[in-house]
């Protein structure tokens, strides 16, 4: 049950309405953004909210259990407040989302109808489309440690203990060439394995991108893959030479933390526990009757 203002209630009394709908969008890294259907800007509570800005949302699907209520905003890839490569680093995953209805005429006269976080987002060649999940969402979300055979520790975090600043760990290098959308050759890895960068991080730290990371299957003969052009649309020879820090990445097994990091003894998961292999296992009459570990 929503509780409307006397003046709000009072608007909605007389029959004739002017109503709008503002989305206010604030991303983990601490931007905030406002959109309205309306066709001015609206601001309230220190946000602007833009028509014109690419993005325009469908129905609420909702119901009375507790299912996840969610709502579809489709935008388009050419505004100028959000951007392929925005998408692409994942700046707008989980990013918290109220919306509001607002009498355009005099913004004071407003409602907060529901909160919620972007879910998925579908991309196409001119378009996206973002979930706009309700809070229900959390409740799907794990609490707490699960047993797992692999480590539940970030990599260099207080709990992993691991120096991603060590130059075992971390290397710098410098675009050479394109080779297609989202991979490159690099140079100035030269001294370090292949693959020994998969699961990593990318830093950019020239050009347009500057300051930028990303999370990718990492370099096999020093090229980085699945992660997005960083300046696409660009000239090639504008991209050449921009440079970049890299830090190894885990794959979160125990052969890994001891043989690539040395760091066993901070390992967060349970590497022996019994596998799916133990359920389904039969009594046979060849062995495993010593009482040895099976």
């Amino acid at each position: 049950m929503k509780s409307l203002s006397p003046a709000l209630q009072a608007h909605l009394d007389e029959g004739t309405t002017t109503l709008a709908w503002c989305w206010r969008i604030a991303r983990a890294d601490g931007v905030t953004f406002g959109f309205t259907d309306h066709d001015r800007t609206l601001s309230f509570d220190g946000t602007d909210f833009e028509p014109e800005s690419g993005l325009t949302a469908s129905e609420v699907r909702s119901g009375s259990d507790l299912s996840v209520d969610a709502q579809d905003a489709e935008g388009v890839l050419t505004s100028d407040r959000i951007t392929e490569t925005d998408i692409l680093d994942g700046r707008w995953d989980n990013a918290e989302v109220e919306v509001w209805r607002v009498n355009w005429t005099d913004t004071g006269q407003r409602v907060l109808m529901r909160r919620g976080a972007i879910g998925q987002i579908r991309r196409g060649r001119l378009a996206f489309v973002a979930e706009v999940r309700s809070l229900a969402h959390v409740l799907g979300q794990t609490v707490g440690r699960t047993f797992q055979a692999t480590c539940d520790a970030a990599l260099g975090d207080a709990r992993c203990g691991v120096d991603l600043e060590d130059p075992a760990f971390k290397g710098a290098g410098a675009v050479i060439d394109l080779l297609r959308d989202r991979a490159f050759t690099a140079s100035g890895l030269g001294a370090f394995a292949s693959g020994w960068f998969t699961f990593g991080t990318l830093e950019w730290t020239s050009g347009a991108n500057a300051g930028r990371r990303s999370r990718g299957a990492g370099p096999r003969r020093h090229r980085w893959h699945r992660h997005p052009d960083p300046t696409r649309g660009a000239g090639a020879r504008d991209r050449r030479g921009r440079r970049f820090t890299i830090r190894a990445g885990c794959d979160k097994r125990i052969e890994t933390c001891g043989a690539k990091f040395v760091n066993t003894a901070n390992f967060r998961g349970f590497p022996h526990i019994p596998g799916q292999d133990t359920i389904l296992r039969y009594a046979s009459r060849d062995g495993g009757h010593d009482g040895g570990v099976l």
